[in-house]
């Protein structure tokens, strides 16, 4: 079972499922804030809302798209 650095802590996560998946699993409702400052989440799951941005390895990234690997970081931006 992989690990993941979810904002500074370790999280364990199924083997192959994406970063959405695994904040999902984490307990993660949303993945950043809006200009506004209202949280935002995967909504479409496909890459097209681009809703679920976050950091991975300090690149922004879209976590329905990008698939877990052991040892990854990721800055919700919460």
């Amino acid at each position: 079972m992989p690990e993941i650095i979810v904002n500074d802590c370790p999280t364990p996560v199924p083997d192959g499922v994406t970063v959405a998946a695994a904040l999902a699993i984490a307990g993660l409702a949303h993945t950043r804030n809006s200009v506004t400052g209202m949280p935002r989440g995967p909504v479409c799951g496909m890459g097209v809302c681009h809703e679920c941005r976050v950091s991975i390895d300090g690149v922004r990234r879209l976590a329905c798209q990008t698939l877990v690997r052991d040892g990854m970081r990721v800055e919700t931006g919460r």
